[in-house]
């Protein structure tokens, strides 16, 4: 992922928090969810010359590489089990 790309997401996931930090995604609709975060596709749309709806996809593209990369981090530090061996004292 480029400089940009981390910058690009980034923002997007900083504005969420602020937005979306007081509901419970289980219980909210996606297209509830898309709506409050339009001003900062908007934003971002505008300054890099391309549709909302481009920026919507390249944004999951990036949170999807993101995920698998902390995925791939987490299995190299705890291995590739899924449980994980906790001490029952």
């Amino acid at each position: 992922m480029s400089d940009e790309d981390v910058i690009f997401l980034n923002r997007i996931n900083e504005y969420a928090e602020k937005e979306l930090g007081d509901i419970d995604p289980q219980k909210t609709h996606v297209s509830e969810q898309l709506e409050r975060l339009r001003p900062i596709m908007q934003q971002l749309a505008m300054e890099y010359s391309m549709p909302v709806e481009e920026v919507f996809i390249k944004y999951m593209d990036l949170a999807s590489e993101a995920n698998a990369a902390a995925d791939a981090q987490f299995r190299a530090e705890y291995g590739d089990d899924d449980v994980l061996d906790i001490p029952m004292g």
